[in-house]
């Protein structure tokens, strides 16, 4: 049969329904000199119906980095599109420019139309905060670029200014200027890898409850959308009494506000003086950082900054707090040659005075001293060993990754086992000449670690009976499909052939039957319609990215054993 742009995973009729929905949402931002109607080859718009004299066009253009994928893992997509217009058009605010039309640039492997619907009404919702007219767009579908249920953002702003009130006015900054700080929503959009890498080396995830009440997450805390600034400072900016204006993003407060000052000037900035947020205190003290990597990576709830005169310091701050929270953080000073640029006085003081953030752990229980000694058994990349790592290096963990054992050597599974810490052996079974001896080398060296739990990941050989029988209730293998259905090595074709419209995975005890032991925990995967091996596998190995760890927590515990005949008891 002649192939199709379809089945080789480009969806044209579901790109064209997505347009149809965002048409009246792009519509509604239309502003004086455009009508913001999707469907041209390309967006126009007239500066003279937008009243401009003698403008200069300035542009920008930003993405939202690895927020996404805490929006990604949280199914929250409604406020991503404010963080990547806020990224764009606060960068054009630094030219004193005001924001007229923006496009945004939305990439996936495949097109899933209600989450690119909401992540695309975030973004009109967000034009409209600005100002600014939704002018266009592109939707990439990209089959085998994205893992399934990943996106990725751009946006590209255009504003302009008159060029008489064009910032920064760097010959009119002298020593003793005032710096204004204007408050951040949070952590707006930076320095999201580092804030990832700190929830996975913690005791939480993005679902732990915080606060006292416990109704907002972590993860609903980190996704706060980022603060737009155009239509609450523009006419500050525009008043003539505003020198620079500088938008914290990548870099911190040490690396951005050098960006709009001369040279031979720095500022010296008091922490004391304005109101760091509870999460930034919590992260300082959860990934243990140093005032240097807070300062630079972080807006440390400065989400902007202005440079003013000393005498009109209190009016433009007054201004300001019609609309904003601010205050005055310092001032600017003349540099001697080779000092720093910014200097943050009482940063730690600050930082631990505002640390009362609580974020509770789900599972309820002191840190685990007298841990099970778990080896995991691997034969290639050792994906699903990653999630069992990570999960058992938090401190809640009953259990404990002693040993890696892989029966063929330089696999990927072997360097991300070392990578952790964890001791590794290459046992190859090429060199034995039956499956008892390979088994009995094995099970030498689970002893010599005093290993008392067996996590079979992806390792590709059958154990013998006298193994399994030794090991009875201690070995714990993950299969592609839910157990007692679709057994033995290629079980996604099998689903695919029988038609059935869900799958997932399951972790069980290890018996001598192959796929036949008592079952821990599974997780049901939907089969979509023109699944192939291969993106069905990806979404199953997401589950099993889940499941095995939860089922490793669950037996190490001691909340699941198995008992008489096999069965198990709770």
């Amino acid at each position: 049969r002649g192939l199709t742009y379809k089945n080789s995973g480009v969806d044209i009729a579901a790109g064209n329904t997505l347009v149809q929905r965002i048409k009246p949402l792009a519509a509604a931002t239309s502003r004086s000199g455009c009508n913001a109607e999707l469907g041209g080859f390309a967006g126009l718009f007239d500066l003279k119906a937008a009243g401009y004299e003698d403008p200069i066009l300035v542009s920008g253009t930003d993405g939202v980095g690895t927020k996404l994928k805490i929006a990604q893992v949280c199914k929250k997509h409604d406020t991503i599109g404010q963080d990547l217009v806020a990224m764009c058009v606060n960068d054009i605010l630094a030219q004193g420019a005001e924001p007229l039309f923006f496009l945004d640039y939305f990439a996936c492997g495949k097109l899933d139309v209600e989450v690119a619907q909401g992540v695309i009404a975030g973004i009109a919702e967000a034009c409209k905060k600005a100002g600014c007219a939704l002018l266009g767009g592109e939707t990439a579908e990209m089959p085998g670029m994205y893992p399934p249920g990943e996106y990725d953002l751009a946006g590209f702003a255009v504003g302009a200014v008159e060029r008489g009130q064009m910032l920064p006015q760097l010959e009119r900054i002298a020593d003793g200027d005032v710096v204004i700080g204007v408050a951040s929503s949070g952590v707006h959009s930076n320095g999201y890898s580092l804030v990832r890498k700190i929830v996975e080396k913690s005791s939480f995830d993005f679902s732990s409850p915080v606060g006292v009440s416990g109704d907002q997450t972590l993860g609903d805390l980190l996704l706060t959308p980022t603060k737009i600034y155009s239509k609450t400072l523009l006419p500050v900016l525009h008043s003539g009494h505003v020198k620079a204006f500088a938008h914290i993003t990548g870099g911190g407060l040490l690396e951005n506000i050098p960006r709009v000052l001369p040279e031979s000037f720095g500022v010296i900035l008091d922490a004391l003086t304005w109101k760091i947020p509870e999460i930034f205190c919590w992260l300082h003290k959860e990934g243990n950082l140093s005032e240097e990597e807070m300062t630079r990576t972080f807006n440390c709830g400065v989400g902007a900054v202005l440079v003013v005169q000393k005498e009109l310091a209190q009016q433009v701050l007054k201004d300001i707090q019609r609309h904003e929270v601010a205050w005055l953080i310092g001032k600017v000073v003349s540099l001697q040659k080779g000092s720093a640029r910014v200097k943050v006085h009482n940063l730690l003081r600050a930082l631990q005075a505002n640390r009362s953030l609580s974020v509770h752990s789900h599972i309820q229980g002191k840190i685990q001293t007298n841990k099970v000694k778990v080896a995991v058994l691997i034969s290639g990349t050792g994906t699903n060993l990653e999630a069992l790592i990570n999960s058992t290096k938090k401190p809640t963990s009953f259990a404990q990754i002693v040993l890696v054992v892989s029966n063929k050597a330089g696999v990927e599974g072997l360097r991300k086992a070392e990578r952790a810490g964890i001791p590794t052996r290459v046992i190859d079974h090429k060199l034995y000449e039956s499956r008892t001896e390979f088994d009995s080398a094995v099970d030498k060296v689970l002893e010599e670690f005093s290993v008392e739990l067996i996590c079979l990941a992806g390792f590709m050989r059958i154990l013998s009976g006298p193994f399994v029988k030794k090991w009875e209730g201690k070995i714990l293998n993950i299969h592609p499909s839910l157990l007692p259905s679709f057994k033995g090595a290629n079980a996604h074709k099998l689903v695919l052939q029988a038609g059935v419209r869900v799958t997932g995975c399951t972790v069980h005890f290890v018996a001598e039957e192959v796929d036949a032991g008592a079952i821990i925990f599974q997780e049901a995967v939907p089969v979509k319609i023109g699944d192939t091996v291969e993106t069905l596998s990806e979404r199953v190995k997401e589950a099993e990215h889940r499941a095995f760890p939860a089922a490793l927590q669950l037996v190490a515990s001691g909340a699941v054993q198995v008992g008489e005949a096999g069965k198990i008891y709770w």
